[in-house]
């Protein structure tokens, strides 16, 4: 993680707990920005992650997440349709409230190991990153906006693929302290 330790990224990325209220943490005015809500392919990554056979509906979710007017983070997050009628339903009228509301408000929910990652930059989350980012902001995402985290949200033995790119100057926020609540894994 050469680079992202350069850029200071690394204590974002590892960051335990909601990244949507560390964010709001660091400014004034949070804020969610619903890019898109639809029903999509799931790609290879988010497969692999939630164990889905080829076939069947996946709602992806993709976010712009700001402070102070500011966007700092792109975010997709990806479940199978079939979760929507049961553990995941919640998500259908999320609207523009952060996911963190959903994950961390309910104890039946368990996260994987956060996971960080590099994003490709000639892949397709990052291509599609840069056409949202575009479109929502009239200006081109950063270019080094390259690394991202990973994890699974699991209730009910269903799951939730959260997956979240943050721009290289919020390493110049503090993130606060990186120390876990106790709370049991499943």
């Amino acid at each position: 993680m050469g680079i992202a330790d350069r850029w200071g990224l690394r204590a974002w990325l590892r960051a335990p707990g909601s990244l949507s209220k560390r964010l709001a943490a660091t400014g004034r005015r949070y804020e969610v920005l619903v890019l898109r809500q639809t029903v999509a392919p799931l790609r290879p990554q988010e497969r692999a992650a939630l164990g889905l056979p080829r076939r069947g509906l996946t709602v992806v979710r993709e976010v712009l997440l700001h402070v102070d007017g500011r966007p700092l983070v792109w975010a997709r997050s990806a479940v199978h349709g079939h979760s929507l009628a049961g553990p995941w339903k919640a998500l259908k009228g999320l609207g523009s409230r952060p996911l963190g509301h959903l994950l961390y408000d309910d104890p039946r929910i368990h996260r994987s190991e956060l996971q960080p990652r590099r994003v490709t930059r000639h892949g397709a989350t990052h291509r599609q990153m840069q056409r949202q980012w575009l479109a929502a902001t009239g200006t081109e995402a950063p270019a080094r906006m390259q690394w991202s985290r990973n994890s699974v949200f699991t209730r009910h033995g269903q799951q939730l693929r959260v997956m979240e790119m943050f721009v290289p100057d919020v390493a110049l926020r503090d993130p606060g302290p990186l120390r876990r609540k106790s709370r049991p894994r499943r």
